[in-house]
């Protein structure tokens, strides 16, 4: 490793050598995802592009704690902590991240001279949560992983198992389906052996799910159904609120919007956090559009937006709003939310951009122009294809021969009065939600 010396010139020098390797070894280099950020911004210097330089930083920091690897000699580790502190903390600019990474040189610090390496893990697990949270999954990855090697053998099992589910949790998202089973199979086998019921649970849930992303909806379906019973027994509410959702995103898939709804409103009670409560707005949502109810679609999706607050769900709820116009034959507002999703395009996950391209194909169909769907049909399907995002492989091609046929696309006409009283209540209780957001 490049030697630190105590000064501010120091610093910037070896971050400079760091950017040359990185350059010419970017796979080679620990954290090298940090250093992509300057590459990557529109502007030389921004926030965003400074901030991976001091995370990465940190990171090098971080990685003198890890088991088995020499810190040299005590001040020289002080030396670089307090240059890499002094790096961050003079940006001249506050944020949730700078805060994040000026933790994680103190529990460093704290780490080193107590030595003590559960010190450093909070910091690590936060710092990951909020990557994950604003859609810098690569990222999210690499923090997480230096946090196992940090704890090695003695990192406490419920530490290890909260990461490994993370570490699953990012990978799925990423569409690496392989890798994010393989990480929830290990997180259950720790929650096993640990007696933690609630995470055991989780771990099976991810399982399920990754069986939903594969396209076999009966199977998980069924995976489900028993997952909830499991829960519930265990009185475990939060399981049995993302078991819950599973199902009625389920049963959704299957064309039965109807019956799902009730299932989808019973997550959004159970869930607690806010975030989870986001995320079934938005699936409630859909499931309303596809009735043809866009008016208490857009209340969930409006909803979601205003409690998003800049994480990855705000990009979905933008991508529906946009789906929502063009059911309207709004070509404005469809217009409006196509520009709001195409600034966020770096923030998109595999499968949003899969789904942009989908909604921008039956779009332009409906608006007249089928030979550009049909080009956004194929960019879509090139995508799930690549990323083996079956169910979307599914739905693409029999988009394709309805977009030959704009008339098919067409919304069915939605009767105010359905007589359902579950999917009453349900919207009763968006109009509620919505007068007090």
């Amino acid at each position: 490793m490049h030697k630190v010396l105590p000064g501010r010139v120091t610093i910037y020098r070896v971050l400079e050598g760091f950017l040359t390797e990185a350059t010419e070894a970017p796979h080679s280099l620990r954290h090298a995802v940090f250093l992509a950020r300057a590459s990557s911004e529109p502007e030389i210097g921004a926030p965003a592009a400074r901030l991976g330089q001091a995370a990465f930083l940190v990171l090098r920091l971080v990685d003198l704690l890890v088991p088995g690897q020499s810190a040299g000699a005590p001040d020289v580790f002080l030396y670089q902590a307090s240059a890499t502190e002094r790096y961050t903390r003079e940006l001249d600019f506050d944020s949730p991240e700078k805060a994040h990474l000026l933790a994680i040189v103190k529990g460093a610090r704290d780490a080193f001279t107590t030595r003590q390496g559960s010190m450093i893990t909070p910091g690590l697990f936060a710092y990951g949560h909020h990557l994950e949270e604003v859609s810098r999954f690569e990222e999210a990855l690499d923090v997480f992983g230096t946090l196992m090697d940090v704890g090695g053998d003695g990192l406490a099992s419920r530490d290890a198992i909260a990461t490994t589910l993370r570490i699953a949790r990012v990978n799925r998202k990423l569409a690496r389906f392989d890798a994010a089973y393989a990480a929830y199979d290990s997180a259950g086998s720790l929650a096993l052996i640990a007696g933690d019921v609630d995470a055991e649970l989780r771990s099976r849930i991810g399982r399920v799910n990754i069986i939903w992303n594969r396209g076999n909806l009966a199977e998980a379906e069924a995976g489900y159904r028993q997952l909830i019973d499991d829960a519930r027994t265990a009185g475990q509410p939060e399981a049995e609120a993302a078991a819950t959702e599973g199902l009625a995103t389920t049963i959704s898939m299957r064309g039965q919007h109807a019956e799902a709804i009730p299932h989808a409103w019973r997550a959004f009670e159970l869930y607690e956090d806010a975030s989870s409560k986001v995320r079934m707005l938005i699936g409630l949502g859909i499931m309303l559009r596809e009735l043809g109810d866009l008016a208490a679609a857009e209340r969930a999706f409006r909803a979601s937006l205003a409690r998003a607050d800049g994480t990855e769900h705000s990009e979905n709820a933008v991508l529906e709003l946009m789906e929502c116009a063009s059911r309207r034959g709004d070509r404005f507002g469809y217009a409006r939310w196509r520009e709001e999703v195409r600034r966020r395009e770096s923030r998109l996950t595999p499968s949003m951009r899969v789904d942009f391209h989908l909604k921008q194909g039956v779009a332009d169909a409906r608006f007249g122009n089928p030979a550009r769907g049909q080009e956004h049909l194929a960019a879509a399907l090139e995508l799930a294809q690549r990323h083996k995002l079956h169910e979307y492989v599914f739905r693409i091609e029999g988009l394709r021969n309805d977009l030959r046929e704009p008339d098919r696309l067409q919304p069915a006409e939605f009767a105010e009065g359905s007589g359902d009283g579950s999917l009453d209540a349900v919207r009763a209780s968006l109009r509620e939600l919505a007068i007090v957001e």
